[in-house]
C-alpha cells in the first residue's frame, strides 16, 4: 500500500472505504490481490451495469482492437460510431418515438451536463438554471453550480452562480422532508415567475434526476415531475434529465422516466453507456435545441471514444429483448423484499429506491459507515450517500446472479441488525 500513500493524493477517497488492492474482476465480484472475494454491490458508482469484464464487450473489444479499429477520433466518422449511432436509433429512440440528436463531449458525467446547461443558456437567451435540492450533477465549475452538496461546493474556492435550488419533490417517498417538497413547490414556483414583481425570471432549464441516487436515493414523485414539465413548458424553459446514474436499465427500462409520461429536451447519459467501464458520455438533443450549436463550439478530446462505441454497442444488445429488464424488474423487487423487513424492526431505517437501485437510510452518517465497514470486513462492497452519508446505497450490477444478490443482501441485513442493536443495548 505505501506507493499510495507515498504518491497518490489526498483527495483519494473510494480506497479508504475498500481499503485492499484489488486485482481482478469478473461479473458482480472483485478479488483482492491476496485472493479474497467480495461481492460488488457499488459497481464503479453505476458505471458497470452490466458487470465487470462483460464477456461479450471483451470478446467485441478484443476483436477491434486486434483488427486495427480506429481508437481515438474527436468527432471523425468511424465504422464503430456509425454501428453505435445506428443501434441506439433503432433500439431506444425509433420505438420511443424520440427525434434526438445524439452529441458527444467528454467522456464524463460532468460534461455532459455542462454541455447541456450551455445549450440551454444559448437556445434561451436566459442565464440562470434552476436545480433540486440534494442533487448531484459534478463536479466541474458549471455542474458543480448545479450540485446541492456543500462538502462538494465548498470546493471551488469561487462563487457558484446561476443556478437557483428549489425543493426535489419526492413527495410521500420521502418521509420526513422538512423542505417542502411535492406539488406546493410548483406552485410556488409558477406563482413566481407569473408575479412581475418577483424580481426572479423564468429560468433557461431545470435540470433534475429522477432518482438523486448520490442524493440518498431519493426518487421523484411522479405528479411533482409531470406539474414541472408543465411548468417548463409554460415559461419557456427546457427541461433536462440527469439520467446519468440511473439510467441505461437501472430501473428496469432503459430510461429511468420511461414510465412518468414526460419528455425531456436533452437527456444526460454516462456512466453506463459504455458498456464495460471505459469512459464515454452523450447527450440526446431535441433537434430545435441542437440547431442552437456552431460546429466545434463544444468539444472534447475525448468525444471519440471508439472502445467505448464498440462496448456500448453490445451493452445495447440487452436491450434488443426485454430479457435482462424483466430480471432487472424481479431482482430489483427481491431486494427491495428483502430490506422492508429492516425498516419494520428498526424505526429509525427506510428503504427508497426502484429497480436495482436501493437506499437503506439508516439515519445517521456514523451508522451508515459501521454497516459499510461491517460489510466490507464480511465480503460485501457497498457505499453511503445522502445528507452527512446517512443512506447505504445498493447498485449492483443488474447481470448480478441470484444467488450473489442473495448472499450480498444477507451479509447487508446482517451488517445493518448487528450495527442497529449494538446501538440500542
Amino acid at each position: 500500500m505505501s506507493i499510495f500513500e507515498q504518491r497518490e493524493s489526498a483527495i483519494r477517497a473510494y480506497c479508504r472505504v475498500y481499503p485492499v488492492v484489488f486485482d481482478k474482476a469478473l461479473n458482480a465480484r472483485q478479488t483482492d490481490e491476496n485472493g479474497r472475494e467480495y461481492i460488488d454491490f457499488f459497481a464503479g458508482a453505476g458505471v458497470l451495469n452490466f458487470g465487470h469484464n462483460n464477456q461479450r464487450m471483451k470478446d467485441a473489444v478484443i476483436d477491434y482492437i486486434q483488427s486495427n479499429g480506429v481508437t481515438h477520433s474527436l468527432d471523425m466518422h468511424t465504422t464503430a460510431k456509425r454501428q453505435f449511432m445506428e443501434h441506439f436509433t433503432e433500439t431506444i429512440l425509433k420505438p420511443r418515438n424520440m427525434p434526438h440528436k445524439m452529441q458527444f463531449m467528454g467522456p464524463t458525467g460532468t460534461n455532459a451536463v455542462e454541455a447541456a446547461m450551455k445549450l440551454a443558456r444559448r437556445a434561451t437567451g436566459r442565464q440562470d438554471i434552476v436545480a433540486f435540492s440534494h442533487g448531484f450533477h459534478g463536479m466541474t465549475l458549471g455542474a458543480l453550480s448545479a450540485t446541492a452538496n456543500q462538502y462538494f461546493r465548498n470546493a471551488a474556492g469561487v462563487p457558484l452562480t446561476h443556478v437557483k435550488h428549489f425543493p426535489f419533490g419526492c413527495g410521500e417517498t420521502c418521509p420526513g422532508c422538512e423542505l417542502g417538497c411535492g406539488k406546493d413547490s410548483i406552485n410556488q414556483m409558477r406563482a413566481i415567475y407569473a408575479d412581475s414583481s418577483s424580481g426572479i425570471a423564468p429560468p433557461a432549464a431545470f435540470l433534475l434526476e429522477t432518482i438523486q441516487a448520490e442524493g440518498g436515493v431519493k426518487v421523484a414523485d411522479k405528479d411533482w415531475l409531470l406539474a414541472l414539465a408543465k411548468l417548463a413548458k409554460d415559461v419557456g424553459a427546457l427541461l433536462i434529465v440527469d439520467d446519468i446514474q440511473v439510467g441505461v436499465g437501472r430501473t428496469g427500462s432503459f430510461f429511468s422516466f420511461d414510465d412518468l409520461g414526460i419528455e425531456p429536451d436533452i437527456i444526460c447519459l454516462a456512466k453506463g453507456i459504455g458498456g464495460l467501464g471505459t469512459p464515454m458520455a452523450m447527450n440526446l438533443v431535441k433537434p430545435e435545441y441542437d440547431k442552437h450549436w456552431s460546429p466545434g463550439e463544444h468539444t472534447g478530446t475525448f468525444r471519440g471514444q471508439d472502445i467505448s462505441f464498440v462496448a456500448g454497442d453490445q451493452a445495447l444488445s440487452y436491450f434488443d429483448d426485454d430479457e435482462l429488464m424483466q430480471t432487472v424488474k424481479k431482482h430489483g423487487a427481491m431486494m427491495n423484499d428483502a430490506l422492508r423487513p429492516l425498516a419494520d424492526r428498526h424505526p429509525q431505517v427506510n428503504v427508497t429506491g426502484k429497480g436495482m437501485i436501493l437506499g437503506l437510510d439508516v439515519g445517521s452518517g456514523e451508522r451508515a459507515k459501521k454497516i459499510v465497514d461491517q460489510c466490507f470486513d464480511s465480503g460485501l462492497m457497498i457505499a453511503s450517500c445522502g445528507t452527512g452519508g446517512r443512506v447505504v446505497k445498493l447498485i449492483p450490477p443488474l447481470t448480478t446472479p441470484k444467488a450473489d444478490l442473495e448472499e450480498g443482501l444477507d451479509i447487508l441485513i446482517k451488517a445493518t441488525d448487528n450495527v442497529m442493536m449494538q446501538e440500542a443495548a
